[in-house]
């Protein structure tokens, strides 16, 4: 439910009916706009008389929401949500790609990748120094030491850093390094994770679980917006499905759906959402098409050599060339990819967090 405030509402009148919601047991969501002021009710609404809130001091309108999520909803925030990552909007009218390798392997390997990345017009640097594997015998990636190593990378390229958390325990150490952290596939309904990463002071890229329904994502989301973490950027990166041909399946239809539900960025992670690297381009071409807010890209300098997924890995010589032809797509949605000296800028109507 989302209470609308008259535009002549005072902070003592938020207050008060906020103090009311909670004596029904319910928890109140201020959401302070330009024009307007709204109250999210957070809880069960069959607590909740409609008519009595409606006669509270400067109450406008009362809006029942039937879907599960709230904050994340359009509803609750009509306008987009533009998420900064080390001074990087994400949201707005450019197409932010993210590019990098899988695993961090060693400080060449990175650094060469970072200014690989950078020089084509990547935005961001992605890398992993923790790496959840189907196998415990293969690479888990290198760690705290992984972390120091993208550090260095972004200290020669000035790229912000993405890296994946994994576990409630790593939230701090890798907050002190990342600029975005990744909550992986596996992890999206990591509850316990999501809390740890609702109370901290930086965005937070969630990905869609392999079997997830939209519904089921966009509560993953919900746990961090509860929580007071408004920065968060929805990712799709393929789902389980019976075509063996390709890694996953990547649905894009969850792209236009999520910008009809909710005003949270959403990004697309064509790597692994093939597990080929010779559909990463097509596949990234259709994911602007479709709306996509940005792209995850894996880029690794002798993807024959990789620790990890080198099969879904681009050269940097063909990253370059994907640049290339989504820097000719994106016009044609209404939206732009910077060019390596460009400054993103985000849309009027949308809110910057």
């Amino acid at each position: 439910m989302i209470i609308v405030m008259q535009a002549r509402a005072t902070e003592a009148d938020v207050e008060y009916v906020s103090r009311r919601i909670e004596e029904l047991g319910l928890t109140p969501h201020v959401s302070r706009g330009t024009e307007r002021i709204l109250i999210g009710v957070i809880g069960d609404e069959r607590l909740v008389n409609r008519d009595q809130l409606t006669l509270l001091p400067h109450v406008e309108e009362v809006i029942p929401i039937l879907k599960p999520y709230k904050l994340a909803s359009r509803e609750f925030q009509p306008a987009d949500s533009i998420v900064s990552v080390a001074g990087v909007p994400i949201g707005g009218n450019e197409v932010v790609v993210i590019a990098g390798p899988c695993s961090v392997e060693d400080e060449e390997q990175i650094v060469t990748a970072a200014i690989a990345v950078k020089a084509a017009g990547a935005r961001l640097l992605r890398g992993g120094a923790y790496k959840p594997r189907t196998s415990p015998y293969v690479f888990q990636g290198l760690g705290e030491e992984g972390l120091k190593l993208l550090a260095r990378a972004r200290e020669k390229t000035g790229l912000g850093i993405v890296t994946e958390v994994m576990e409630s325990s790593e939230v701090d150490v890798v907050a002190e390094y990342a600029d975005l952290l990744q909550v992986g596939a596996r992890n999206m309904q990591n509850t316990k994770l999501l809390r740890s990463l609702s109370k901290i002071d930086k965005p937070v890229l969630l990905k869609r679980g392999p079997a997830a329904t939209l519904n089921e994502f966009l509560m993953s989301a919900e746990y961090l917006l509860s929580g007071g973490n408004h920065r968060v950027i929805l990712c799709e990166r393929g789902i389980r499905t019976f075509v063996e041909y390709t890694r996953n399946t990547l649905d894009l239809n969850v792209v236009p759906a999520v910008k009809q539900l909710s005003h949270l960025p959403i990004i697309v992670d064509p790597s692994h959402g093939t597990g080929r690297h010779d559909l990463v381009v097509p596949m990234s071409r259709a994911a602007i098409a479709a709306g996509a807010d940005g792209l995850l890209v894996e880029v690794h300098p002798a993807p024959e050599k990789a620790l990890s997924d080198g099969e879904q890995s681009l050269k940097p010589a063909a990253f370059a060339d994907l640049m290339r032809e989504v820097r000719c797509i994106a016009p044609a949605v209404g939206r732009s990819v910077a060019s390596p000296a460009a400054t993103a800028s985000g849309r009027e109507s949308a809110r910057t967090v």
